[in-house]
């Protein structure tokens, strides 16, 4: 008898109970993923899918830590997993992640809920590595799948078809449409991106601007393209933290920063509105990503992708952001289903540019960019993610308009 057979002889017995062990733990995931009719499958092709109709997709878990790590803590590690390829998709990756999104709806888990009392405050030092580590990688890597302005939040798509660019610029008129905007008034954003909010203000509605950021990239970039448009005496660009701002001002616009600041900050950031809103004819607004009730931010997407971030339920942003400062909500809308269809355009154009981002970045780096756009995308078409825009005034001003007609008017020389 050869080594190698002796060896098979000795291990057999040992191996049929780890068999046995994987096909428990797979049908009970199978049992968990039941209702997204997606087919679990294990590395060497077995599989407990059991159900009358055709799966839409697969799952395949290529090795056991895997798919313990799956049992044990399916948030973080399903994502972990994809990342270092021991996990993979095989159908649309979009769609089987919707499916199994809209399988997993359903209230906090004590995971969530134990992550959510560990959330580590987002100090001034804290804040600001967060932030440069999602948005300082490079402004080349976001400028291969974002619109020629480099916007990195929710379009407005007056029309299904309008394309990235002509909805970004529609959200921006839609914006500057809800706060009024005058010729000659002062406006603070907090959080500004890569600058073409501000510049649109300045440019389109002759407003003076104070941008403010902590991400060295994006503020670089910004300030090179205030000069070479001739903004530099409109906009201002500032390298600190929101909490910093002073001043006042006529308004206050704030454009996917609110994700960033965290339960523990609000109050900072309740000061500032009431340190920096002008008490007559002073506005604000708030464009953000929420939940309908509160709960953490995905495990993995946290760690892995928006370090500190933490998306507020409504309730949360009336009661402990805009109630302390003074501020009574004017209106507020929901333009989820716009962030779906944003991403469906970065998805798509991510996807024309994912063997360069591969080449430049690592297969790793690629793989976890895909699949958390493919979820922020479910997140949205399924309702568990919502995109607030909340118009907010001083609690003794006036709402800023009578009817929203003004704001929806069709859009005139502005654009």
């Amino acid at each position: 008898m050869q080594r190698s057979q002796v060896v098979d002889a000795y291990t057999a017995p040992l191996q049929l109970p780890a068999r046995i062990f994987d096909r428990w733990l797979a049908v009970r995931l199978q049992r968990a993923i039941a209702p997204a009719a997606v087919r679990l499958e294990l590395w060497d092709g077995s599989s407990p899918y059991s159900i009358d109709t055709s799966p839409i997709g697969s799952v395949l878990v290529l090795d056991r830590a895997a798919l313990i790590g799956l049992i044990i803590d399916p948030d973080l590690w399903f994502g972990d997993a994809y990342m270092a390829g021991r996990l993979e998709i095989r159908g649309d990756l979009g769609t089987v992640v919707e499916a199994l999104t809209r399988a997993t709806l359903g209230p906090p888990t004590w995971r969530e809920r134990v992550r959510g009392a560990l959330e580590r405050p987002n100090s001034l030092g804290h804040a600001r590595c967060n932030v440069q580590h999602h948005y300082d990688l490079g402004n080349e890597f976001y400028q291969q799948w974002l619109d020629e302005d480099l916007v990195y939040t929710c379009a407005y798509f007056e029309d299904p078809q309008m394309t990235l660019e002509a909805a970004q610029h529609a959200k921006f008129d839609l914006v500057c449409r809800k706060l009024r905007l005058q010729p000659g008034e002062s406006v603070v954003e907090a959080g500004c991106g890569w600058g073409a909010l501000a510049l649109y203000m300045a440019r389109k509605y002759g407003v003076h601007v104070k941008a403010f950021n902590v991400s060295h990239e994006q503020l670089a970039y910004a300030r090179d393209r205030a000069k070479h448009e001739g903004m530099t005496n409109r906009v201002d660009f500032i390298d600190d933290d929101y909490r910093n701002v002073h001043g006042e001002y006529d308004a206050f616009v704030s454009v996917g920063m609110l994700e960033h600041v965290g339960l523990h900050h609000y109050h900072s950031l309740s000061e500032v509105l009431r340190r920096v809103v002008r008490r007559t004819g002073g506005r604000g607004l708030l464009h953000f990503i929420g939940r309908d009730a509160p709960r953490p931010l995905n495990a993995w997407t946290r760690r892995r992708i928006f370090p500190g971030a933490y998306a507020p339920s409504l309730a949360e942003v009336a009661t402990r952001v805009l109630a302390p400062s003074g501020m009574s909500i004017v209106d507020v809308e929901n333009l989820r289903l716009h962030y779906a269809r944003t991403l469906a355009h970065w998805r798509a154009r991510f996807g024309n540019a994912e063997e360069q981002i591969r080449a430049r970045y690592g297969a790793n780096f690629e793989r976890a960019w895909q699949l958390y756009l493919a979820g922020s995308q479910a997140a949205f078409s399924t309702g568990w993610m919502q995109l607030f825009q909340v118009v907010f005034v001083p609690l003794e001003s006036a709402p800023l308009y009578w009817t929203r007609a003004e704001m929806y008017a069709a859009n005139n020389a502005q654009l």
